[in-house]
């Protein structure tokens, strides 16, 4: 990473805001139920307090339209206070007089941890602004929002403008392994892409077909290749607009020399629900009506053995839908395998995850990202907002100051 870190400024007195993704699913009555991204942020937040800062903390939650009670950060501060070990403090704005008052009442070693910055309208916007006054709390602006670094939101790009800007831990950690997938991954390089969207991927598609060695789909996106081939897919998922691109991706393939895989057989169903009826059946013989819901039994077989010859693989997206029993296996199995590679293994985050959290595996796992969207965007070759914002290593730190 050609980026400074929170390590090569000064921040012993200072106080440093630190824009975090702490955007967690909650339950119906407003508990954390996975505090994997608070966790994610804990080496940033516990080295500025070895280092004397003052931190600040800022995060969105979800996507409200303004305030909303539902929104709140108090369930993250609640668990981030257990983490830490000590009371956190928590105020129900963003920016306002009483928020500039209870910073300036922080003492070295203190935690404040802003409001929702989604509350408010100029953080999507980036409004300079709202970015200016976010950048009055403090002296230094840390990024180790990893998972929001390629939105181009107040919070994210716009302080950067005006405070010196450094990345986190975190965001140092996934920059770096994502990086090496690009750049200098052990060979055999497997992809494995499921999910619903092929518009969420061609992107990456388009960018693994020049460096991996194969590429394994599942999930809704493989029936828009199915279809793209000429294979009747039932009621099952596809893009009609994708269709093109599916078939010049696979033209690509072909002409680079990479083993693109497709399901070989599926497991359909007459309805999306874990109790309809439902059918291993070959990918020639989807009936009219049904819907494909996981790869079947010999692909799974295939992906297996594929994946057990990796050196590096990376995965985004389930094989099927997991949640429900009949339609796991795919998921799981593609899982597990990875899991016990002997390799190189990157997760990209979102269902992948939770899914290795179903299954139990996430801790044999070499990298989770905590970015879906950001790690596809990454790995796309599209510059991330947040990560281009930050001062580039070869600045010398005279041009920020006494930071």
């Amino acid at each position: 990473m050609n980026k400074k870190t929170v390590r090569d400024v000064n921040i012993a007195g200072k106080r440093v805001l630190v824009r975090a993704d702490f955007n967690v699913p909650l339950s119906e009555d407003g508990e954390v139920e996975d505090d994997a991204r608070i966790k994610a942020v804990l080496p940033t937040i516990n080295y500025l307090l070895d280092n004397n800062a003052k931190v600040i903390l800022m995060s969105h939650l979800g996507r409200p339209k303004g305030v909303d009670d539902k929104y709140r950060l108090d369930p993250v501060a609640g668990v981030l206070s257990g983490f830490l070990g000590k009371q956190i403090k928590k105020v129900d704005e963003t920016v306002s007089e009483n928020v500039e008052k209870t910073v300036a009442g922080l003492s070295e070693g203190d935690v404040l941890l802003l409001e929702n910055v989604r509350f408010n309208k100029g953080e999507k916007e980036n409004d300079p602004e709202f970015a200016k006054k976010l950048a009055k709390l403090a002296d230094v602006y840390v990024d180790d929002a990893f998972g929001a670094s390629h939105r181009p939101h107040a919070s994210v790009v716009g302080v950067a403008q005006y405070l010196p800007a450094v990345a986190g831990l975190l965001l140092e950690k996934e920059v770096d392994n994502l990086t090496h997938l690009l750049e200098n991954p052990d060979k055999p390089f497997c992809a494995v892409l499921g999910g619903n969207k092929v518009s969420d991927k061609i992107g990456v598609i388009n960018k693994f077909l020049d460096i991996v060695d194969c590429l394994l789909t599942g999930g809704g996106m493989c029936f828009t290749f199915l279809k793209a081939k000429g294979f009747n897919i039932g009621k099952s998922v596809c893009e009609e607009e994708e269709l093109e691109h599916a078939k010049e991706m696979l033209d690509k393939a072909e002409k680079n020399g990479v083993n693109f895989y497709l399901p070989v057989d599926v497991v359909v169903a007459d309805e999306f629900s874990s109790t309809a009826n439902h059918k291993v059946v070959t990918v020639e013989n989807i009936p009219e009506g049904w819907l494909g819901l996981d790869i079947g039994p010999r692909t799974i077989e295939q992906y297996r053995n594929v994946l057990q010859e990796a050196q590096t693989i990376f995965w985004n997206g389930p094989m099927g839908v997991f949640e429900m029993k009949p339609y796991s296996e795919g998921t799981r199995i593609v899982a597990e395998t990875i899991a016990n590679s002997h390799g190189t293994t990157i997760v990209g985050g979102g269902d992948s995850d939770a899914a290795l959290k179903k299954f139990g595996l996430e801790d044999k796992i070499t990298f989770i990202s905590t970015g879906g969207g950001a790690s596809l965007k990454m790995l796309e070759g599209v510059p991330l907002h947040g990560v281009e914002v930050l001062m580039d290593k070869e600045m010398q730190n005279a041009a920020v100051g006494d930071v």
